[in-house]
């Protein structure tokens, strides 16, 4: 188990308040304190500090114990997780719904190595847009969805997975494009491709678009397919442009298929999230999603 000593630095490091860390571990303000003068006095150096405004802050000392701890507190939470697998027997059906992005190019790798290692688990995936994903969920259909997009439904508790960026992208042969960058406004010139209405990528644009005053009505869109395998085919045999993710076309990118052209003041980034029912765990979801974020 880890030094209590270092649970209790921490629980301080983490909220930069002793008060708060006391409540939150359940001991008193004084033996807080005590806890932290050990560590001191075992390092011979000053954790944290007081600022002028009285506000606690880390030292470069106590900065790097944090950088440590984090890094100790994660092998212990693995330790128990694998330890756990060898006295639980995962044995069952897991519904999970993906919408497209993900389903092509994020989870079947994870899914290949998850059967590996859980063989008595089957997995049945289906696939959709985001709103999809979310009604199937809220039908009971799958216990695990893992959605694109900036819905908010209060019926279901979204879950960060991991970082996605949609970029703008042109054939690699495309003779109107002949700028690496180009200002938000510009996008109006260029026949574009979009995904269908529903579409948590649809959702994410729009959204990016609205600080710089651009509407998608504003914008020439040429046709909206369902699925971004379908745009990849049509943008590389056309002289339209398209938004898609990153991790959807690394293999274009090093066959020079296509290019990417940057926005000036223009990221997109978007998260992938689990979703699941409030109140209505799964054990096998929850397996799975520890999997799935240690996966590498």
């Amino acid at each position: 188990m880890l030094d209590f000593r270092l649970q209790v630095f921490y629980t301080v490091a983490k909220r930069l308040n002793f008060t708060k860390a006391s409540a939150e571990l359940f001991i008193s303000q004084p033996a807080v304190t005590k806890h932290i003068k050990e560590l001191e006095a075992t390092y011979k150096t000053s954790l944290f500090e007081r600022s002028g405004n009285k506000k606690t802050i880390l030292t470069p000392a106590g900065e790097m114990l944090l950088q440590y701890t984090d890094q100790l507190l994660n092998v212990y939470r693995e330790l128990e997780y694998d330890m756990n697998l060898l006295i639980k027997k995962h044995i069952g059906i897991l519904r999970i719904g993906a919408s497209t992005t993900v389903a092509q190019y994020i989870i079947p790798p994870v899914l290949a190595q998850f059967h590996k290692k859980f063989k008595e688990i089957q997995v049945l995936l289906i696939t959709g847009n985001t709103e999809d994903i979310e009604q199937a969920l809220l039908n009971k259909e799958i216990e695990l969805g893992i959605i694109e997009g900036i819905s908010r439904n209060p019926q279901i508790k979204y879950q960060e997975f991991l970082k996605d960026e949609l970029v703008l992208v042109s054939a690699g042969n495309n003779p109107t494009t002949k700028k690496d960058t180009i200002k938000p406004e510009e996008l109006k010139n260029y026949p574009l491709l979009m995904r269908e209405p529903g579409s948590g990528t649809l959702d994410v644009i729009a959204q990016a678009l609205k600080p710089h005053g651009i509407k998608l009505a504003d914008l020439q869109i040429e046709i909206q397919l369902g699925s971004t395998e379908s745009i990849k085919s049509y943008l590389l045999h056309s002289h339209c442009l398209a938004f898609l993710s990153i991790h959807s076309i690394l293999k274009e990118l090093k066959n020079n298929e296509c290019s990417i052209i940057d926005i000036k003041g223009l990221a997109i980034e978007r998260p992938f999230h689990f979703i699941q029912l409030h109140g209505q765990p799964s054990s096998l979801a929850e397996l799975f999603m520890r999997f799935a974020r240690n996966y590498k």
